[in-house]
């Protein structure tokens, strides 16, 4: 009986938040972090089902593809809540070979608000979420540089001290805006927002270019990865051969012409 007053009070309170953010107040404060429920009007892309990954993902076929369909990541037991999530299983990956056996949404997305959570099972479990194929948030356990845990690859230090640890799962919530261009010209970089855990890491981070080389995404091999094209692309989920798992993500596209990524 005392929960509708409760709710009403958390939702004066969420009102009375000045409205500067593409998202409502609502949507950060209680759709960020594990276990987080789709904000209103987003897509599940990740549900821990095989219907759901061959219904909306393929592999990337890029330069170094080495695998086949249908995919071969493995719907596997949840080792912590119970259920099923995916894993990062594909042989054809094994040596650290990023670009053999990636996986990609088949529906291309321009500026975006995502949810995803993820758990490495050993130390130094590697993997990557590539926002537009192109741009990469690294997954990888140990790792506190540049190149490390939650880093916007080479662009940003690692927020390694939000990180849940091995076995545990973890979450990005992120707002994405993609590049803008006129006449065929890049006239604004690419730039993301994005909480760790619920920590706020990232405050509208621009992103410079595409880092790794053809093998690790679209326009990676374009003029050293400056050569990023105006094109939208999908959500891509890196396999380097190690036992990383993903559950629980959704996605919602926005329309950011105002260049504001803060939520």
């Amino acid at each position: 009986m005392k929960f509708i007053p409760l709710l009403a009070t958390l939702t004066l309170s969420l009102v009375a938040v000045p409205a500067a953010a593409p998202l409502g107040a609502a949507e950060t404060s209680n759709h960020v972090g594990v276990g987080a429920e789709p904000v209103e009007g987003a897509e599940v892309i990740l549900d821990g089902t095989r219907d759901m990954l061959d219904e909306k993902w393929t592999y990337w076929e890029g330069p170094r593809f080495g695998s086949s369909l249908p995919i071969k990541w493995k719907i596997v037991p949840d080792p912590v809540d119970g259920g099923t999530c995916l894993m990062t299983d594909d042989r054809a990956a094994d040596g650290g070979k990023y670009g053999a056996a990636d996986i990609v949404t088949k529906k291309p997305y321009r500026d975006f608000r995502l949810h995803i959570e993820f758990l490495i099972s050993k130390p130094g479990g590697n993997s990557g979420v590539y926002l537009q194929n192109r741009y990469e948030i690294q997954v990888l356990d140990g790792d506190k540089t540049k190149h490390g845990m939650a880093a916007v690859i080479n662009e940003t230090e690692s927020p390694y001290d939000a990180y849940n640890g091995v076995g545990k799962w973890n979450a990005y919530d992120l707002v994405f805006r993609a590049a803008r261009f006129k006449d065929g010209e890049l006239v604004e970089k690419p730039e993301v927002t994005m909480y760790f855990n619920g920590q706020k890491v990232h405050v509208r981070q621009k992103i410079n270019k595409v880092w790794g080389g053809p093998n690790s995404g679209v326009d990676g091999g374009n003029d050293n990865g400056f050569g990023i094209t105006d094109t939208p692309q999908g959500l891509k989920l890196q396999c380097e051969g190690h036992d990383v798992r993903y559950r629980n993500a959704w996605i919602k596209e926005l329309d950011l012409d105002d260049g504001n990524t803060n939520f």
